[in-house]
Order: structure tokens, then sequence, then C-alpha cells
């Protein structure tokens, strides 16, 4: 695999950081020496997330700024979380999931990436025009179609992706200081109604723990207790590979995960957590380097929402390992256990490593003039 890699031009400064996390995810799902049935079921997720991403090197990705393709996989998505309501099958607490015979797909992974791309496509036109408030509002709608009907599952924290991607491009096209202050100001006063109005109590649990981490620990705040036992145990070099107490022996739920990150902890010690967080710094850096550096603004805005994409899974999920975030189910990339979000995140560094490799490194900054594409009409 490796030598066919090296036959196609692709950012190693991408894949490499990726393949080790799902490796290094993997090790993780050994049980005592075991192989479990999570392990050769994740590694087939891999293996075709990796799949995926060579298909990506080796073809072109104009199709990603046709506009009857975006608003294809836009209406997709809005009509495959529209099922969840029908028939979504009920796991932790959320109708998150499609049941499609042996498969589990949770259709809120690839909504991420759609957006994206459809923002990217929208501002790469309109983003000197983004002081028109019209195109705010406009865009506002197209994520809060998806992030309302993720929040109905609910599945908080894929919504706070949602609209964080939808936040940081805005915000990276140029917001005014008054549009921004508006917009911070409408987010509070959601929040607020969110709160009081449309927050389960579970989800109030969490919030209200994290403040107050002694609060409930063998109840609502017991994931996260155990969570923080599990990292102080792994101490400097860890208990080895497959031996996590605190995970193993089902102290420590869902720890293949949401809780992936406190169970390979416990097992590698601050040493393996050093490494796992560095190679998200380098592959997190890498793409907002080739944002920076893209050759038009439609790529440009397609690496920065990868790189809010995955920042903000990496900051929430590890911050919630560690008690300095609120529990909010979001998963680790990577390395979180499950199909649908391991082949998105394997797509979306595929398509800015075909950024990276298929661009003349011309110099155009992120906020550059040169437009050539057409966006909606």
């Amino acid at each position: 695999m490796i030598n066919y890699l090296k036959k196609i031009q692709v950012d190693w400064y991408l894949i490499i950081p990726g393949l080790l996390l799902s490796i290094f995810a993997l090790f993780t799902l050994i049980s005592f020496g075991e192989i479990s049935a999570r392990f050769i079921k994740q590694s087939v997720w891999v293996l075709f997330g990796l799949g995926l991403f060579i298909y990506l090197q080796k073809t072109h990705i104009y199709f990603l700024k046709n506009r009857k393709f975006i608003l294809t996989i836009y209406a997709i998505s809005i009509a495959s979380l529209l099922l969840l309501f029908i028939s979504g099958h009920i796991a932790k607490g959320a109708q998150s999931w499609i049941k499609l015979g042996f498969l589990s797909i949770q259709p809120t992974d690839p909504a991420k990436l759609v957006l994206i791309i459809l923002l990217a496509k929208y501002f790469s036109k309109r983003y000197v025009e983004i002081s028109v408030f019209k195109h705010v509002f406009i865009s506002g709608l197209y994520a809060g179609i998806l992030g309302l009907l993720v929040l109905l599952q609910p599945d908080f924290g894929s919504a706070i992706t949602i609209f964080a991607i939808w936040g940081g491009i805005i915000f990276i096209s140029g917001l005014s200081k008054k549009q921004v202050l508006f917009l911070v100001t409408i987010s509070i006063i959601i929040l607020t109604l969110g709160w009081n109005f449309a927050f389960k109590q579970y989800q109030k649990d969490r919030v209200i723990n994290f403040i107050h981490p002694m609060r409930d620990i063998r109840g609502s705040g017991y994931n996260q207790y155990q969570a923080v036992i599990a990292v102080g145990s792994g101490q400097i070099l860890g208990k080895g590979i497959g031996y996590g107490t605190q995970s193993k022996l089902k102290f420590l739920p869902e720890y293949q995960t949401d809780f992936i990150f406190s169970a390979f902890a416990e097992e590698w010690g601050f040493v393996g957590v050093c490494i796992v967080l560095i190679l998200f710094l380098i592959m997190l850096l890498r793409i907002l380097i080739i944002a920076m550096n893209a050759d038009t603004n439609f790529n440009a805005l397609i690496a920065s929402g990868v790189f809010i994409f995955f920042g903000v899974h990496v900051f929430i999920n590890i911050g919630m390992n560690l008690g300095i975030m609120p529990i909010t189910g979001i998963p680790l990339p990577f390395m979180s256990y499950g199909g649908s979000h391991i082949l998105i995140e394997f797509i979306a560094l595929g398509i800015v490593s075909n950024i990276s490799m298929g661009k003349k490194n011309t110099g155009i900054q992120l906020n550059s003039l040169k437009n050539e594409f057409v966006g909606f009409n």
C-alpha cells in the first residue's frame, strides 16, 4: 500500500497523521491481548476510507463546484435527516442512525461536509458582498435547516459543529464588526431559549456537571468522572496496549467512541497523548497552510471549512475527556469507533490533499479578489 501511495501525489503531512491516528485507535480496541470484532470492522472502515482518499487523488474535483451537484447532495442530506424521524434507530438517547441490515449510517456526518462545500460555493463569488446582510441570512438558512434537524434528534454536539462551520466560514469571508456583534447576540438569545425550552434534562445535567464536577459522579456525571480517572491512571508510559482497566473492565462507558481519547491515554500514557496531540497539530496546521495559500477562493473556503470541522471535533472531544468541556457525544476524528464519520473524514482529507497537490503555488491568499467560479443564480 505504501509503495502504491508513493506513485500517487499525496500530501503526506495530511495522510500520515490521519493513518497513524486511525492505527492508534485500532490498538485501543484490543482487549487484554484479544482482537475484538470491533477491531476487524473498524479496520475495514479505515481501509475503505484510505481507498476513498486515494481515489480523490486520482480524479479532478471540479464536480464539487457544480451547482446542480451541490444542491442535489444538500437535498439528499435534508431528506436523510428527515428520514431519521420516520425510521431512525435510537441509540444513546439520540435518533441519529439509519439501520441498513448490519450497517448503521449516521447522516449527520456527511451533512457537515456537504455544508462546507455549499458555503464554499456560495461565498466564493459573494465574499466581497458579505457586508450585504442577505448573504449572511441566506447562508445561515442553509446551515440552520441542517442544524435544526440535527438538534431535534437530539444531537447537540453535531449541531454545534454545523453552526461553527457556518460561523467560521462567514467570519473568514469578511464580516463587519457590527455583523459579528449581531450574530453573537442572536446566538446568546438562541442558546438561552434552547436552554429553557429545547434542551433535554440530560443535556442540562452535562453542562451543570461540567461547572460542578463532583455534583453527581454516581449519576449524570459518572462518564466524565471515569474519563478523567482513566486519563490520570495512564501516568507517563501507560498500562500497555489492551490493558486499560478503566476501559476494558467497563468502568468507562463508550470507551471506543466518545471516550476513545481517555482509553488511549490510559494505555499509552502521557507520552502517547503527546504523540496524538502532535499528529493533530501537524494535520490542522497543514490544512490551515493549504487554505491560506489556495489558488482560488472556493478551494480556500473548502480547506478552511475542513479545518473548522476537524478543529471543533478535536477541541470538544479531547476537552470533554479531560473534564474541561461538557460532554456532547462528539467523535474524535480518525480515532472514535464508527464507519460514517471515518469515511467522511478521509474524504474531507482527500479533498484538501487534492487541493494541495493539484494547485500551482501562486501565493494567492485567502482574501484574494480572484474568483473564476459561477455562484448560485
